[in-house]
Formats: C-alpha cells, structure tokens, sequence
C-alpha cells in the first residue's frame, strides 16, 4: 500500500495534543513526518505520509479535532526549457529536493523528496518551477 501524503494545519490548542502518537496508538498507522512547522504562537502545519488500513478513520479523528486534512495531490515540477539553473531555489528548499551538483553546478530536482510547500515557485525568476494538479 502507498503511503498517502497529506498536510495538516492546526491551531495553538491542537497543537499541545499527542495527534501524531493517536494516529499510530489508536489506529494501527505508519507515520512518516516529512516536514513540520509550529511558529511562535504555536499555530502549526505539518506534512505527513500515513500508511495503514485505518487512514480514514484516522484522518476522520484529526478533523474532528479541529484540524485541517488535505490531500497533497499536486507537486511541483521542473520546466527543464525555463531553467537556466541560476540556483536561486536551492537555497530555500526546506528538504533539499532541490539541490546544485558539484563541480558541474548543474541544478537538480529529486520529486521524492518535494514537500510541495511551493516557495520554489516564489523564488524562481524564470518561473521554472511549476505546480502541477
């Protein structure tokens, strides 16, 4: 079974619960945090690969919560004629997904490890970086 990539946005009082640990403890799910973000005011977003038979049982409990469940169905790809590997979206890329090649200073793109948070597409000035449905 393929793990499901979902972003989850919660507020400060979701925040401080063990949503993560329920998802595993009280529905039997695989749990791979690929990235999170929890500002000061402890409002937090977080992207997760779930794995399990109970996904949607689990996702049911975090909505009922209070917190926001989206699936990450789009991604980001790489115009390759656009690109003139300038590596201005390197240095934001949260995962490295977006990495320069040494010596050849060519710039790379590894989709596995995108987390879609889209500042590449913010940064690029030739927009080579697009999101794509």
């Amino acid at each position: 079974m393929a793990p499901k990539r979902i972003v989850l946005r919660f507020r400060s009082d979701i925040s401080v619960k063990p949503i993560v640990y329920r998802l595993v403890k009280d529905f039997d799910l695989v749990v791979n945090i690929v990235r999170a973000d929890v500002n000061p005011q402890k409002e937090g977003t977080m992207v997760l690969e779930v794995t399990g038979d109970q996904s949607e049982k689990g996702l049911a409990y975090l909505r009922e919560l209070g917190v926001s469940v989206q699936d990450l169905k789009q991604g980001i790809v790489r115009n390759e004629e656009k690109c003139v590997m300038c590596g201005a979206c390197t240095g934001l890329c949260p995962t490295g997904a977006l990495y320069i090649e040494r010596p050849s200073m060519e710039v790379h793109f590894d989709e596995d490890q995108c987390i879609v948070c889209m500042l590449c597409t913010k940064i690029c000035p030739m927009r080579a970086m697009e999101v794509h449905l």
